[in-house]
């Protein structure tokens, strides 16, 4: 493949395809894909959590610097934790439509090579890692197991999106646990709304496999709930929202600070009212849109945790 932009028939559809990425030498682009680095959304995904963690304990001013180390985090582990799936989940990728261009399938990128980028993305956190509260650094090194472990529930469990759920929420526990010195019922309940907001907007993004994962044998949420997907997002944001909503009943007493989640409420019941589980392109659209919802619910913990 040249440096030239890849053509549509090569390139992942979900890619946000373009820019500096598609202008890489072959071998760099091909690192780049594999990490994800042309879809920001997952690191946007995985770094929310952890803003809200540090946010609603009180420290998004005074730990600003703490933010921009779970910035550059997230970027970096998110890109080690793709690299590791598509090494486990080659051959299964080989088989799905919207997966058998990615760069290990496609042979633009070698299991050694892959394997060796993956570790320098694991440098990356380690220096990120140097940063933390010795507690914090322990609660993030813990998250290495579920991570691990994460590819291979797509073959054991019908809801693969409850265990992502745990893994992209983690950085919640990191935020917190540095910022307070310890864990409490906030922390907890917020983090368990995070699980049920990733089981949301994950099955809203498997509907665009469904066909090829029925026929592989991956299991997912949205094969799972079938003909009711609409009503298990639905049910899956309301549980966040409620769960949300207590985390900050406990940091602050007073309904008007419920107030500060309706925005985030407001677009979770747009997402599900838009969604159409044969829609592919909607479904991505609004997978995508989960960005917003991170920041709104960022906004409404800066609000109740700083007292402003």
């Amino acid at each position: 493949m040249s440096a030239e932009i890849v053509p549509d028939s090569q390139r992942v559809p979900d890619s946000q395809y373009g820019g500096l990425v598609s202008r890489l030498p072959p071998m760099l682009r091909g690192l780049a894909l594999l990490a994800r680095f042309d879809r920001p959304i997952g690191w946007q995904l995985l770094f929310w959590p952890g803003a809200w963690g540090l946010a609603l304990a009180g420290g998004a001013f005074a730990r600003w610097d703490l933010l921009v180390w779970l910035l550059v985090g997230s970027i970096a582990m998110r890109g080690a934790g793709c690299v590791y799936n598509d090494i486990i989940d080659r051959n299964l990728d080989a088989q799905v439509a919207r997966t058998r261009a990615r760069p290990i399938p496609s042979g633009l990128v070698s299991i050694r090579l892959a394997w060796v980028w993956l570790a320098l993305l694991c440098l990356v956190g380690l220096v990120v890692l140097v940063q933390l509260t010795p507690l914090s650094a322990g609660v993030a090194v813990a998250s290495l197991l579920p991570v691990a472990a994460y590819p291979f529930m797509k073959r054991i469990t019908w809801w693969p999106q409850a265990w992502l759920g745990i893994v992209f929420s983690w950085g919640l526990l990191v935020g917190w646990s540095d910022v307070a010195g310890g864990f409490a019922w906030a922390m907890w309940l917020l983090y368990a709304g995070s699980i049920a907001g990733v089981v949301g907007y994950d099955t809203i993004n498997a509907l665009q496999d469904r066909e090829d994962d029925a026929l592989i044998g991956v299991r997912s949420s949205a094969l799972r709930l079938g003909a009711h997907v609409r009503l298990g997002v639905a049910v899956c944001y309301a549980l966040a929202g409620a769960l949300w909503s207590a985390a900050i009943w406990v940091v602050r007493a007073d309904p008007l600070a419920l107030v500060a989640l309706a925005p985030a409420a407001g677009h979770l019941a747009w997402q599900v009212a838009r969604l159409r589980p044969d829609d592919g392109a909607r479904a991505l659209e609004l997978f995508r849109s989960n960005r917003f919802t991170g920041l709104l619910v960022f906004l409404a913990c800066v609000v109740v945790g700083t007292g402003v």
